[in-house]
């Protein structure tokens, strides 16, 4: 199995390289710095005034973005076409703490990947954070990313996410005509499942396979649940320099359960079976979470903070879940649902378990047994199978060219 992701220091260093001495096609600038001092990095290519702006590393436990920023940027300075009339800008992560946090740059399998599993809680999140939190108090790599998206006005925004267990698909502010074609053939000759019910874009229209557009905000939300919003994020930015966003999702282990468009036999009575685990799950994970902090010294740090995060959201999850499921209900969308019931209990228990082990906790062997069972089930129900590196970067780098392509030609029309 192909393995490794780059690291922040390995991302400035590639790009470093590109940009040489006396470079005129190419800078590398800092935009800002983290909320412990780390530099954000801007690199950009060519000098068109049309630009597309692609982000990498907004989710920390998301390593895909990096390798395919490099990618793309080597690309575009190798093919003059790219960047005739358009320049390219590339953050190479956006969120260099956590990446600093999220130690599993190479796993072999689900539990390796969760050993090392680090995503902030959603207000230390710098695309999320408006939706959480006032303007006075967005965290510094919310406000550099949004002086960049001032500064450029890209046409096109594109964020790259990837998901641990499941397919590919994108998101969208505006719909890109088009673009499902192509998206949708690199997933058919890449052995790459497309999702085709994603819980992140449940009640979404979609304007192709596994394209779907972000409804306008008088649009009640499938989960009124959840706390956060997507159209309060960064992603809408954009948008007031009549611009769009893309979010580009690739998996690292691949699942055929999720693009399966047959109508599920019963809907309401397997969503109802889901809460009912996730509920059970996150007890057990909020059990050894009570016990466990007076033992623990000092405050609350980003482990803690984001284990605590991910356990609050459950309970309001479980409620809609089981307020009934939309109608025509298919198996893909009941496999995404169940995809992320597991995750959120899983992640909190992977991030306790870290703290605690620091600690030398004694409430380490049952958490160790907790995210190793949790973790072969989660593998065995979907039949996970890994998507080599080389895959999730080709296809995750095709979908942001082809989204520039359609979506400058819509500009153009």
């Amino acid at each position: 199995m192909e393995l490794g992701y780059p690291t922040v220091a390995e991302l400035e260093s590639y790009a470093r390289s590109l940009v040489g001495p006396g470079s005129r096609l190419c800078t590398l600038r800092r935009i800002g710095v983290s909320r412990e001092g780390r530099p954000l990095r801007l690199l950009s290519v060519g000098h068109a005034r049309r630009a597309v702006l692609v982000v990498a590393g907004a989710h920390s436990n998301e390593p895909n973005g990096g390798s395919t920023v490099l990618a793309l940027a080597e690309r575009v300075v190798l093919e003059r076409e790219l960047r005739a009339d358009t320049s390219w800008h590339f953050l190479l992560c956006a969120d260099p703490d956590g990446a600093s946090l999220h130690t599993a740059p190479a796993p072999r399998t689900l539990l390796d990947y969760h050993l090392g599993f680090f995503r902030p809680a959603g207000p230390e999140q710098p695309e999320w954070s408006p939706s959480l939190l006032p303007p006075d108090r967005l965290p510094p790599e919310t406000l550099a990313l949004l002086r960049v998206i001032d500064e450029l006005r890209p046409y096109l925004q594109v964020t790259l996410h990837g998901t641990d267990l499941g397919g590919s698909w994108v998101q969208l502010t505006e719909d890109v005509p088009g673009l499902a074609e192509p998206f949708t053939k690199s997933a058919a000759e890449l052995g790459i499942p497309v999702e085709m019910g994603p819980s992140d874009a449940a009640g979404w229209p979609a304007s192709g396979p596994g394209v779907y557009v972000m409804p306008r905000p008088e649009h009640r939300t499938a989960y009124p649940g959840m706390p956060d919003d997507a159209r309060d994020s960064t992603w809408f930015h954009a948008h007031r320099y009549g611009g769009l966003t893309a979010v580009v999702e690739v998996p690292m282990w691949a699942s055929d359960l999720v693009d399966d468009t047959a109508p599920h036999p019963a809907p309401a009575a397997a969503l109802r079976q889901l809460a009912r685990r996730l509920l059970v799950q996150a007890g057990e994970v909020e059990r050894v979470f009570a016990e466990a902090l007076p033992r623990l010294p000092g405050p609350r740090g980003p482990l803690l903070r984001a284990a605590r995060w991910a356990l609050d959201l459950v309970p309001g999850l479980a409620r809609d879940w089981t307020g009934g499921p939309p109608p025509d209900v298919s198996m893909a969308y009941v496999a995404s649902v169940d995809a992320f019931g597991r995750r959120l209990p899983l992640r909190a228990a992977a991030m306790l378990l870290r703290v605690l082990r620091e600690a030398g906790d004694p409430a380490v062997p049952y958490l160790e047994g907790l995210v190793a069972d949790w973790c072969e089930a989660f593998a065995d129900r979907f039949r996970a199978r890994w998507v080599p590196l080389a895959d999730q970067v080709e296809h995750q780098a095709r979908t942001v060219l082809a989204a520039a392509l359609h979506a400058r030609d819509d500009v153009v029309a």
